[in-house]
């Protein structure tokens, strides 16, 4: 393991861990004083403390157990490592933050009760609560945890049904809440349940879409290099457009550049110094997939259906149908061999031909820089030049092969390591 994937490891724990204290300070300062129900194992373990005083952390840990040794059997003990971690952990803290709120109670001599922090305000300790808890689970879903409960039954059923995770979730959830009717024999707690479940809910999506918010700027300038240059030194990419001012039957360039929203407000700044008369249009794009952006996700409905299709694809960079098929025959059916013209390299355009006039390390790397597509280049002795790695990387990994077949063993062999780590 290399330090950077510790490092890594260890930020994800750290944010697990305050995710789960967020979470445990939803269930113990603001729904267990009110006797409220939320879903999951949670929900669960609030209903057992109401009806028999148990404490939530005692039935929060049985269950979750129980559920974890289903999880490693089904799904694998990699999969449930920071769940495992996350679990015993809430366990630990709705233990500790119940000893710290707790208050000797009026009502009983001798008995302690959890003190109620905002008066009798059941339905702001169902808001604030249920916002608490929605941060921390998205803060733990974010970094590859989870706070286990219904989660790893949606997991489960997910393995071997069609059902998506949100509608497992969902079901478990509306059972839970509903049972809480037969405690309280009260309506109104049944509905602050839901009301909690749907801010919850809205929180955690609200929570994780906010860094995958984007904006795009289109931006019409009499000055369109010195703003396209600018914005490619913020390390953002732009796309010039051809475009006709229809009063004035003149050619204008167009700028076409996607940024995350933090970072509207400096480009907009940048925009103005440059050309205080530009005019710019700025539009929401709630999803953006790409480069330095996010990476383009297939449903499991459709990783199923492309199961036994070409599923990696390599270029080859040529345009010489005699390699490509030579290739295509050799590294057989898991690849799909594309040539420089269908990766949208036109060679005959003055930016691309300079692919052609180099040695074959730089080629490979100009396709996988340019285009993002793992790349290699064969010789006419038979030699292959391979290029992978992410497509925003500093360098990339490339290696020399003495033939296509070594360089297939080569790629199955890669193919295995991913496969078991």
């Amino acid at each position: 393991m290399t330090k950077s994937y510790i490092l890594h490891e260890l930020k994800d724990y750290a944010l697990i861990s305050i995710g789960v204290i967020l979470y445990a300070m939803g269930v113990t300062v603001f729904m267990l004083p009110y006797s409220l129900t939320t879903g999951g194992v949670a929900g669960v373990a609030s209903i057992v403390y109401y009806a028999t005083g148990i404490e939530v952390q005692v039935t929060y840990i049985f269950i979750n157990a129980a559920l974890l040794i289903a999880a490693i059997k089904v799904l694998g003990l990699r999969f449930c490592l920071k769940t495992i971690y996350a679990v015993f952990f809430m366990t630990f803290v709705l233990w500790l933050l119940q000893r710290i709120v707790e208050v000797p109670d009026p009502n009983h001599p001798g008995e302690m009760m959890l003190q109620k922090f905002i008066g009798d305000e059941s339905f702001m300790a169902c808001v604030l609560g249920a916002i608490l808890c929605g941060i921390g689970v998205a803060v733990c879903f974010e970094n590859n945890g989870s706070t286990g409960g219904t989660d790893i039954i949606a997991a489960i059923v997910n393995k071997y049904k069609t059902m998506s995770l949100g509608s497992v979730i969902m079901a478990c959830d509306v059972v839970i809440i509903s049972s809480c009717y037969f405690i309280f024999h009260d309506w109104f707690r049944v509905i602050y349940g839901f009301v909690m479940l749907f801010i919850c809910s809205t929180t955690i999506d609200y929570w994780m879409r906010r860094r995958h918010q984007s904006v795009q700027f289109m931006i019409f300038s009499r000055n369109p290099d010195a703003i396209a240059d600018a914005i490619v030194k913020m390390h953002h990419g732009v796309t010039m457009l051809d475009g006709q001012g229809w009063f004035t039957h003149t050619d204008r360039k167009v700028i076409v550049s996607v940024v995350r929203r933090r970072e509207q407000f400096m480009m907009q700044r940048m925009i103005k110094s440059i050309d205080p008369y530009a005019f710019v249009s700025m539009t929401d794009a709630s999803g953006v997939w790409g480069e330095g952006f996010d990476q383009i996700k297939v449903t499991a409905k459709k990783k199923k259906e492309d199961k036994n299709k070409k599923n990696a694809v390599l270029v080859c960079v040529t345009n010489n149908t005699t390699k490509i098929d030579t290739a295509q025959t050799a590294l057989g059916e898991y690849y799909d061999i594309r040539s420089l013209l269908q990766v949208g390299c036109d060679t005959r355009k003055e930016f691309y031909s300079v692919v052609l006039g180099q040695e074959p390390r730089k080629r490979v790397a100009f396709i996988k820089k340019f285009f993002g597509f793992d790349a290699f280049y064969l010789a006419k002795d038979g030699t292959a030049t391979l290029v992978q790695g992410n497509y925003d990387q500093a360098e990339y990994d490339i290696t020399q092969h003495e033939s296509l077949e070594a360089m297939r063993k080569y790629l199955e062999e890669k193919k295995k390591e991913v496969r078991g780590k």
